[in-house]
């Protein structure tokens, strides 16, 4: 017999263990230099509409799925819907974690790296010659890849009470003041004019280009942390009375919120000091420092700042991340969760190794991209959509009228039956284009 299943402690301990899954790597590196290329305030209209017309749906049957199964992203729709393959979802749920994970440990690990070189006094110099020469090395990235998945695992070995929900109620707190924070001294640097005006003021040619609306609809999935599991696992962890529309909606506002204010954070400073807001993905580990050297001493002080947010940022995420794994073996393996974190914490680190000699060590290649790039989007364009995609339909098309609304916590009425037409048709719809396109531009473009 299976030990009893773990419960979160509080309602708001579940807020923000799932806030903290949310507000990670999306919110302030890939949110950034999305926005950055992709039309600048056309792609935050159309991200925001995103995340209330997909991201909200899509994020409360996820939790309706945990919660009414009471089990992993598996086993949870094995128990609703015996002798059926909807269990597929839960699967590549899974592995999409697992994947995902690989590659932010990398990421992590080099935000570890950069937050050691503000405490030692900066970087100085030519932040871009630092950056390729650092990832361009092959031990050095990968111990630091090491150190931040022995973070995540002794975090993640402690449990959901006193591990997951324990480390969100310290870390999500500092994450707020440090952004807020630093975007307020963002503001004063010279640039707001002209950040406001990226942000805010629409480019209506940017609204015609299919891209933009792939780009937007993309980084709300990866930013909520959909169709990876960890919504329907966390949901899993919530006791059976617990309501979820209202924890969605604050989690959707508090996230949509953070990412906004981490664009205020860092598009004025861009602006103050004349550079490109399209830079991509160098922005945080190449743009950014060079303005941090500009500051001067205050500058190596703004760096630390910055860099301490985007670790524990990176951190809250993998946590969950890993979770989702942990917990489709607890009843699987004769292990216990120790053994078990263990175990897959090396696993993934192991398989992370390929990523990090990807970007200059080794040429490591697969269709084209490096073995980083090709996680990316293997990723973001077939597993998370096809996921999402699968549990939607199980639980717009399959479940009855009444037990949507039950296991929702929504009411018959004009709420309601917005949410079932949405879940119904639109969200569908919205997600396939986001999948065949995805997969088309990956292969093809």
């Amino acid at each position: 017999m299976s030990a009893k299943r773990e419960q979160w402690g509080s309602r708001w301990g579940f807020i923000l263990a799932t806030m903290g899954s949310a507000v990670g790597l999306g919110n302030i590196w890939r949110f950034s230099y999305a926005m950055g290329s992709n039309g600048g305030s056309a792609f935050l209209i159309i991200y925001l509409l995103s995340v209330i017309l997909l991201g909200f749906p899509i994020m409360l049957i996820e939790f309706s799925i945990g919660k009414r199964g009471q089990d992993d992203a598996v086993q949870s729709f094995k128990k609703i819907a015996p002798k059926t393959s909807w269990y597929i979802a839960g699967g590549l749920g899974v592995l999409a974690a697992f994947l995902i994970l690989s590659f932010y440990g990398i990421i992590g690990g080099w935000s570890l790296r950069y937050t050691y070189e503000y405490l030692s006094g900066g970087i100085g110099g030519d932040s871009s010659a630092f950056f390729q020469n650092f990832i361009g090395q092959s031990v050095s990235p990968i111990l630091w890849s090491f150190l931040f998945m022995a973070i995540t695992v002794a975090i993640v070995l402690m449990g959901v009470k006193k591990g997951i929900e324990s480390s969100s109620k310290w870390m999500m707190p500092i994450l707020s003041l440090l952004v807020i924070g630093l975007a307020a001294y963002s503001l004063t640097l010279g640039g707001t004019a002209e950040a406001f005006a990226f942000m805010f003021q629409p480019e209506w040619s940017a609204f015609t280009d299919p891209e933009v609306y792939l780009a937007a609809m993309g980084q709300a999935f990866f930013t909520l942390s959909l169709g990876m599991g960890i919504m329907l696992t966390y949901g899993s962890y919530l006791k059976p009375d617990e309501r979820l529309t209202s924890s969605a909606a604050v989690i959707i506002l508090l996230d949509t919120s953070f990412a906004l204010i981490s664009g205020l954070m860092i598009f004025p400073a861009l602006f103050a000091f004349g550079l490109d807001p399209t830079e991509g993905a160098g922005l945080v580990f190449i743009v950014l420092p060079g303005i941090f050297d500009a500051l001067g001493d205050i500058g190596i002080f703004v760096g630390l700042l910055f860099f301490v947010l985007l670790t524990l940022a990176a951190l809250s995420s993998s946590i969950s991340l890993l979770e989702v794994s942990v917990s489709f073996l607890m009843d699987r393996v004769k292990m216990t969760r120790k053994g078990i974190t263990l175990l897959l914490g090396s696993i993934i680190f192991l398989l992370g190794i390929p990523s990090s000699l990807s970007q200059g060590a080794m040429d490591i290649t697969i269709l084209g991209s490096s073995f980083l790039d090709f996680m990316d989007l293997f990723t973001a364009n077939v597993l998370l959509p096809s996921s999402a995609l699968i549990s939607v339909l199980f639980v717009a098309w399959t479940w009855k009228k009444q037990d949507i609304y039950t296991h929702t916590d929504l009411k018959q009425g004009a709420v309601g039956t917005a949410f079932l037409m949405l879940a119904r048709f639109f969200v569908p719809v919205a997600i396939a284009l986001v999948l065949v396109f995805g997969i088309f531009n990956w292969l093809f473009a």
